[in-house]
């Protein structure tokens, strides 16, 4: 699939996702949770959709076998970590048994390993020249996160802000993922 296809599919799944959050909100009165969990979805697939637009072709120097191989091995593993994160979080409500609390909330873990396998084996099987782009990239965005991160423990520990460390530690992924794709266009573009 091309760029401009991929970015319109993003844009187009981020579009209904976006309509449902509000049809859910104004319309039909869904649980703010749901809404939330669909507005998440549209803001993130919007972003993707962004992303595809601005990265240039260095971006995507794999073969297209590979980046089809790649795409096989990387979306059911997200499409799953979602769907068994929203069953994770709807039955975390219903147990109590601590240690079956921990299992269920576990339970999205293996997608992501899933879908950083299929990371690691695309950026293991492309050229010198991308896995050097990828490296760069994922160093800026570790680097980004973390003092993102330990800035946020000083404000924390100064009592100038309250997060929850709950809160705190699911977005390290999320911003690591965002942080690594704006990183990813700005350094292949130093190699056009």
């Amino acid at each position: 699939m091309t760029t401009r296809r991929f970015m319109w599919l993003f844009v187009a799944i981020a579009l209904v996702s976006l309509a449902l959050a509000a049809a859910g909100h104004f319309l039909l009165a869904w649980p703010d949770g749901l809404v939330g969990i669909c507005t998440g979805i549209g803001a993130g697939f919007l972003f993707a959709g962004l992303l595809r637009w601005f990265m240039p072709d260095a971006c995507d120097a794999g073969t297209p076998a590979l980046n089809s191989r790649y795409l096989r091995e990387f979306l059911p593993p997200m499409v799953a970590y979602v769907l068994i994160l929203l069953f994770s979080v709807w039955l975390l409500k219903r147990v109590e048994a601590p240690g079956l609390r921990a299992l269920v909330a576990l339970m999205p873990v293996p997608a992501i390993g899933m879908a950083l396998r299929a990371i690691i084996r695309y950026i293991r099987d492309v050229d010198e020249l991308q896995q050097r782009i990828e490296l760069e990239a994922v160093s800026f965005a570790a680097a980004f996160v973390s003092m993102a991160y330990v800035t946020g423990a000083f404000l924390q520990l100064a009592k100038v802000i309250d997060i929850p460390s709950g809160v705190a530690m699911i977005w390290v992924f999320p911003l690591i993922c965002a942080s690594y794709g704006l990183a990813k266009i700005v350094v292949a573009r130093r190699y056009r």
